[in-house]
């Protein structure tokens, strides 16, 4: 949980500005009462910070203000029957691995896309959710036993999750939900973490959903590929652009975001970071000048890394020291999800894939060959349900050919890359406790001279890259790779007994 922190003068007036704009729409956090929603109001700010200025701090005592002032939580797994007088919050991050971060803070964070698109219940198993979320009374579910509903119950009373308290009843994915649906009727208020990574298009579909919308971002990290090395919030007006300057004091001995925060300093070069990067790591070990990339690190933590070049030959050599078959993957490989190859017929099968947490980069690690050809069992990093069975295209690409080998060739279903090693851009909404960046490819990019919205492009890779660590950082200065202490496995990794089958076709 997040500790209780006093507020800077910073966060205070962001709070205040944030409690002012809701109060216009009915929601009164200061005397914790709700009003009807009126029609036709429509509202937009951003609260933006440098990494450590206490967004999410910030985010967690409006989102406890609006549970306390009766505000209904919307998390995506299940709403219940709507009521009139309902108003409602969800807090959104791009990807599964952003959402989890936020989880792990105590902010009940989903998917953008789990708001988008929400489930379809079957009936039976709707009466348990409805009993568990206080709107319906216990219920008799034929082939469930009164020890089960127990289970189901006091799983929920520790979780707010109806799949994670269905799962607990011995019930899987498959039982309960039946599809998916796109979102029809709007919600309230929605609280955007990591939105430096939203485009325009993103946003736009938010804004059907939401007439009340707070954006928390980061400038300091790289714009979406396609956006000119502009953020959403950028176009905003200045008067809604809420800045949060001050680094708080629970961060000022954090050897790591210091040198994010030395990299703001015009007169700092490329060789004038290293050896900053090198005078940490003298006096504190969370920063390590690392000669070699550390393989066992790499099949949990991908090697951070600017150019692709660099990310396929550094998967290359991740594989060739575990001694993996060039022909296919061994249990414990990291994934990235690469997107959902699937023609528009059969987008019902495309919102089951997305829905589960198979969307474009996400962190997957590989359990083995799924029960039918061309279906692998997958472990998807920071979602609910993470282990499922999937129709997979598993790419794995190699130095100086174009062409990708592909040990698992579904016709259709989920497309993935290796994760060993990933770009900064698709770096970008996860963490991990310890970080390894890539220095020869910054260097690299300092080279080149190029710069994104002002700003020389090393810099702007460099923060996101570090920011990326929770713990410890290793900033590796050579092309080496340092050979892996131990087998790669996925005794780590919470276990399914058995796995949700999700199919690509209609059969």
């Amino acid at each position: 949980m997040l500790p209780t922190l006093t507020f800077s003068d910073d966060q205070a007036e962001a709070y205040d500005r944030v409690a002012a704009s809701l109060l216009s729409m009915g929601i009164d956090l200061a005397e914790g009462t709700l009003t009807p929603r009126a029609e036709g109001k429509a509202s937009v700010l951003a609260v933006i910070g440098k990494a450590g200025s206490g967004k999410t701090m910030l985010l967690a005592n409006l989102y406890k203000a609006m549970q306390g002032a009766g505000v209904d939580i919307v998390s995506g797994d299940y709403e219940g029957r709507r009521r009139k007088d309902r108003r409602t919050l969800a807090i959104l991050a791009p990807t599964n691995k952003a959402a989890s971060v936020l989880r792990l803070s105590g902010v009940p964070a989903t998917t953008i896309h789990r708001i988008l698109y929400t489930p379809v219940y079957d009936p039976q198993y709707e009466k348990i959710a409805e009993w568990l979320t206080g709107q319906g009374t216990r219920p008799v579910v034929e082939g469930l036993t009164e020890l089960a509903l127990d289970r189901a119950k006091a799983f929920y009373d520790q979780v707010a999750s109806i799949p994670g308290a269905l799962a607990a009843a011995g019930l899987r994915g498959s039982d309960f939900i039946k599809g998916w649906k796109r979102r029809e009727e709007p919600l309230d208020v929605g609280f955007v973490d990591e939105s430096s990574m939203l485009d325009e298009r993103q946003l736009g579909d938010l804004r059907e959903i939401f007439p009340a919308l707070v954006l928390f971002g980061d400038p300091a990290q790289l714009a979406p590929v396609g956006q000119s090395g502009e953020m959403v919030f950028d176009n905003l007006a200045e008067p809604l652009k809420l800045t949060l300057h001050r680094i708080h004091r629970q961060t000022q001995d954090n050897p790591i975001l210091d040198l994010a925060h030395a990299l703001a300093d015009e007169r700092v070069g490329f060789d004038d970071f290293e050896r900053l990067v090198q005078e940490t790591a003298r006096r504190d070990d969370r920063v390590v000048w690392a000669e070699r990339v550390d393989a066992d690190l790499m099949a949990r933590s991908p090697v951070l890394v600017w150019r692709n070049a660099t990310r396929i030959r550094l998967i290359t050599a991740f594989r060739a020291a575990h001694g993996a078959p060039e022909d296919d993957l061994l249990p414990g490989e990291p994934l990235i999800c690469d997107g959902i190859e699937l023609p528009l017929k059969h987008r019902k099968k495309r919102i089951d894939l997305e829905a589960r947490g198979l969307i474009k980069g996400a962190q997957v690690i590989y359990l083995g060959p799924g029960n039918r050809p061309g279906f692998a069992k997958l472990h998807v990093i920071g979602a609910e349900e993470p282990q499922l069975s999937a129709a997979s295209i598993i790419k794995i690409e190699k130095p100086d050919e174009e062409e990708p080998f592909i040990p698992h060739a579904a016709t259709m279903g989920a497309a993935f890359l290796h994760g060993a090693a990933v770009t900064i851009h698709k770096a970008q909404g996860s963490q991990w406790e310890t970080v390894q960046v890539f220095a020869p490819d910054l260097y690299a990019a300092a080279a080149a001279g190029r710069t994104e919205a002002g700003v020389p492009l090393w810099k702007r890779l460099a923060y996101v890259a570090i920011t990326r660590a929770e713990k410890r950082l290793l900033w590796v200065v050579r092309n080496r790779l340092g050979r892996p202490t131990y087998p790669l496995t996925v005794a780590d990794l919470k276990p399914a007994a058995a796995p949700l089958e999700l199919r690509s076709n209609d059969d």
